[in-house]
């Protein structure tokens, strides 16, 4: 899970850094452990401060996919992801939040998250793959994910 984190953080930084004030791009946490009622996540924290010339629009275009989300090299991870899966994602994977009037903005990466459209709900799970995953586990990881949202769907809550 390092790996992939250090990985993430590194995609993160070079991606701030096309629409950051120069020196500003910053860690702030590395490898911190949120525990949630169905997932551990270990999160790191890449701040940067947005250039004069720049908007929010522009962070958008830089920041998303997330990293975490493509892997690298991130173009053309995202061109197999495109090739490789047999429907469009919607949603998942994009940015839900808000940006306000006066620039504020409130922004997360739609995962675990479920679409309910004319009485069907559909949702996706996935995995990060590094050098070293073990594809068993991987494909474990992503059934327990799904199991989750199937609980919350048939009225069992999370765990």
């Amino acid at each position: 899970d390092r790996a992939e984190n250090v990985m993430i953080v590194d995609l993160e930084r070079n991606d701030l850094g096309k629409v950051a004030a120069v020196g500003s791009v910053v860690v702030t946490g590395l490898y911190e452990l949120e525990t949630y009622a169905t997932v551990h996540h270990l999160t790191s924290t890449v701040q940067a401060r947005l250039r004069a010339d720049r908007d929010i629009i522009d962070l958008l275009r830089a920041a998303f996919p997330s990293g975490s989300i493509t892997g690298a090299p991130k173009i053309r991870a995202m061109q197999i992801i495109d090739e490789l899966e047999p429907v469009a994602r919607g949603v998942y994977t994009g940015a839900i939040g808000y940006i306000g009037f006066d620039g504020s903005t409130d922004l997360n990466v739609a995962i675990r998250t479920m679409v309910i459209k004319e009485g069907i709900a559909s949702f996706h799970v996935g995995g990060g793959i590094v050098a070293d995953s073990d594809p068993a586990w991987e494909y474990e990881e992503t059934l327990h994910k799904g199991a989750a949202m199937v609980r919350v769907l048939v009225g069992e809550g999370l765990p």
